[in-house]
């Protein structure tokens, strides 16, 4: 586990239930008592350097929670040219039960956004599982004038829900960007976006989805 990343030991409990990948398998409204463990195998990016980000499971095991200290983009003024586009990718080895598989079923995002009149923002994410193709990312634009706090929610289909292979440990990744463009109104001021959270109040939380795999 990477020393810079801290991980609550809760997160065994949260990936515990999984749903199965066949519609005639059984649906759990409420995750099973067995707990799960995940570890982090690798953080990487300008986002999320070394000790700047944490991983913490829901008491309920349904949803695991992300929090950044560092994760800032900005664009305008005195800013360097590379700080216009900040990305993390999270690498993790999730440990679920036999008989069981799991699922992202949505993702909340929050930060702060500061941008100036013609300014605009972009919140972007893709997941998945080591050796399956890259999601489709999903984004979510933001135009100025804006001060405020910002939300995103990616939420995929039942239909759509991409499933951990049964039988086999395929690490998840989650790959997530923030972009600001100061735009040509004002690139004399400070534009920037946030997924930043010191006091754990503003944090990214995964939700999940569980069945049981088919039987061999």
């Amino acid at each position: 586990m990477i020393r810079g990343l801290l991980l609550s030991g809760g997160v065994a409990a949260l990936l515990t239930t999984a749903l199965p990948a066949q519609a005639s398998s059984p649906v759990f409204d409420n995750p099973p008592p067995d707990k799960i463990v995940i570890d982090v195998a690798t953080v990487n990016g300008s986002g999320c350097p070394q000790g700047t980000a944490a991983v913490a499971v829901s008491p309920d095991n349904t949803a695991f929670t992300v929090t950044y200290s560092q994760y800032l983009a900005q664009a305008g003024g005195n800013s360097d040219p590379t700080a216009f586009r900040k990305n993390c990718q999270l690498n993790l080895i999730v440990h679920v039960p036999q008989g069981f598989t799991y699922a992202i079923a949505s993702a909340d995002y929050r930060g702060f956004l500061s941008l100036q009149p013609g300014a605009s923002a972009t919140q972007k994410a893709s997941y998945y599982f080591q050796g399956s193709s890259t999601t489709v990312p999903k984004t979510h634009p933001f135009s100025g004038a804006y001060n405020d706090d910002w939300q995103a929610t990616d939420s995929t289909d039942w239909a759509q829900l991409v499933w951990a292979p049964c039988g086999v440990q395929r690490n998840f990744n989650i790959n997530t960007e923030l972009r600001v463009n100061a735009g040509t109104a004002n690139p004399g001021k400070v534009s920037f976006m946030t997924m930043d959270s010191t006091d754990g109040d503003i944090s990214t939380v995964y939700h999940l989805a569980w069945k049981d795999c088919p039987a061999s």
